[in-house]
């Protein structure tokens, strides 16, 4: 007997194939049978009545079921398209695996297996043969592509602790908290560094002293402009009569002079021992231009017991009141106070300075050039209930308040503010 090397494999026993039913000759096609009647169809029966529920039960009865009946394929309503759901967020990022190995086949036989010799018998019955194919269903909308996730971070390893954020990012009202202490600290240390300057500054510098005062008062003539020694206007707060403002406008300015009887008179004589550096003049017209006031200041060259000295004789023998010893006025061509001469003088003053080294002295008339019979000296005139030209017209009160202005103006280029004056009575 032969023997294969390799036994055959075993065949599967399939029935054999069914052969279609033959037909039998029927008659001939010109003589026709009788149709046959279709069989009718079996009506459904109806539903049976619903069972009365049993004594006690409280749930209303539930109503009979429709038989099932199962739809024809043709009859099939087409199924709507799904709606493409969005794919699942991964947790995790996808492990990067080698691919699996397929397993080695045993030695002595092949990897894939050997082909089947034996045919393959046809399908018994084909039921697709018999049966109308069935319309294909509808195309549903094509789905969008779905949105690419981003991958998330990779975690760090259970070995390798993650990093810790800083208090300040952790608590964001801390950085706020911080950056106003830290305002408020530089801005107090800005104001104290201030302070503390100011404070040591202070006694160094300190008040100026009334010999450095005296000294500068000497060049205040020289050193100070005109403008600023004699405004151009002259504002009087409450220096009129009743209170009223004054303002007055300068006209004209001399040049600085000596100290003689001609630019003074008799005054001259009398400020002669204090001796004279220099002798300012000018006019002021005042806002209704029907007054018009001289003004003088004469720089000394005394020192300081010296202008003592001066101040007292004035003032024990009322020289500042004497009629004789009334100054001069400036009368400059071509302005109000042309006319203004020595017999249109209705008021005056004299102000003896002792802490600057000048004397400051006014005097008042009309501008219209009327002669005045009685002048009265200012501090006189400005009382209340006199009843002079110079009281009632005002003149005294304007010869009055503008030597306190001048006054002023001298004492704050001399270096100490302005201060009410020393009238010599």
């Amino acid at each position: 007997m032969l023997r294969a090397s390799h036994p055959y494999p075993r065949a599967r026993r399939t029935a054999p194939p069914r052969r279609p039913p033959t037909r039998t000759p029927g008659p001939p096609s010109c003589a026709r049978s009788p149709p046959t009647p279709p069989s009718p169809r079996p009506r459904p029966r109806p539903p049976p009545p619903p069972r009365p529920p049993p004594p006690g039960s409280r749930s209303p009865p539930r109503p009979p079921r429709p038989p099932h009946r199962r739809p024809h394929p043709w009859l099939r309503p087409p199924r709507p398209a799904r709606r493409p759901r969005r794919p699942p967020r991964p947790r995790r990022a996808p492990s990067r695996r080698p691919p699996r190995r397929a397993p080695a086949a045993p030695p002595g036989r092949s990897a894939t297996p050997p082909p089947s010799t034996w045919p393959t018998a046809p399908p018994l019955w084909d039921e697709s043969s018999d049966r109308p194919a069935s319309p294909p269903p509808p195309a549903g909308p094509t789905p969008p592509p779905a949105p690419a996730w981003p991958a998330p971070p990779a975690r760090p390893a259970a070995d390798e602790p993650a990093p810790r954020r800083p208090l300040a990012d952790r608590l964001p009202g801390t950085r706020v908290v911080a950056a106003a202490a830290g305002l408020v600290l530089g801005v107090g240390l800005i104001v104290g560094a201030a302070a503390g300057s100011w404070l040591t500054e202070a006694p160094a510098k300190g008040a100026p002293t009334p010999e450095s005062i005296f000294t500068k008062g000497q060049d205040a003539w020289r050193n100070t402009p005109v403008d600023t020694l004699f405004p151009r206007t002259v504002e009087g707060l409450a220096a009129g009569p009743g209170g009223a403002d004054r303002t007055w406008t300068r006209i004209a300015v001399a040049p600085d002079t000596d100290c003689t009887a001609r630019y003074e008179g008799p005054l001259a004589k009398e400020l002669a021992p204090a001796g004279c550096a220099r002798l300012l003049r000018a006019t002021y017209v005042d806002a209704t231009r029907t007054h018009v006031i001289t003004v003088g200041a004469q720089t000394t060259k005394a020192d300081r017991s010296g202008m003592m000295d001066l101040n007292a004789r004035f003032s024990t023998n009322d020289l500042a009141d004497h009629k004789a010893l009334m100054p001069l006025p400036l009368a400059a061509k071509g302005t109000p106070a042309e006319d203004f001469g020595p017999a249109q003088r209705a008021s005056w003053t004299v102000r003896i300075l002792t802490d600057v080294p000048v004397v400051v002295y006014t005097v008042s008339g009309f501008a219209d050039g009327r002669e005045i019979t009685d002048p009265q000296p200012a501090d006189a005139a400005v009382q209340p209930g006199t009843a002079t030209t110079a009281a009632e017209s005002g003149l005294g009160h304007d010869a009055k308040g503008l030597a306190d202005k001048i006054s002023a103006t001298f004492r704050t280029a001399s270096g100490v503010p302005a201060r009410s004056t020393e009238v010599a009575s």
